[in-house]
């Protein structure tokens, strides 16, 4: 995730969520015969997986909890 800021992964989960929000309101629909579908609910929440993901990641990098752990076997 090099170049990836917290905010810049935030911004992005943000606007996965007002899509997932606005495709849950209306999927499509219909204006003067000419009809509009949203993006595909499945691929916006596969996103919202993903960058709620690095949002964690990049959070608790920040605050210096990781996941790494020192192992030390013998005596």
């Amino acid at each position: 995730m090099a170049g990836i800021s917290l905010a810049q992964a935030q911004a992005q989960l943000d606007a996965y969520l007002a899509a997932e929000t606005a495709v849950l309101n209306s999927q499509s629909y219909e204006i003067a015969g000419r009809k509009l579908t949203r993006a595909d609910l499945e691929s916006i929440q596969r996103g919202i997986t993903t960058w709620n993901s690095r949002v964690i990641t990049l959070t608790n990098s920040a605050s210096g909890r990781t996941r790494s752990r020192t192992v030390v076997v013998g005596g």
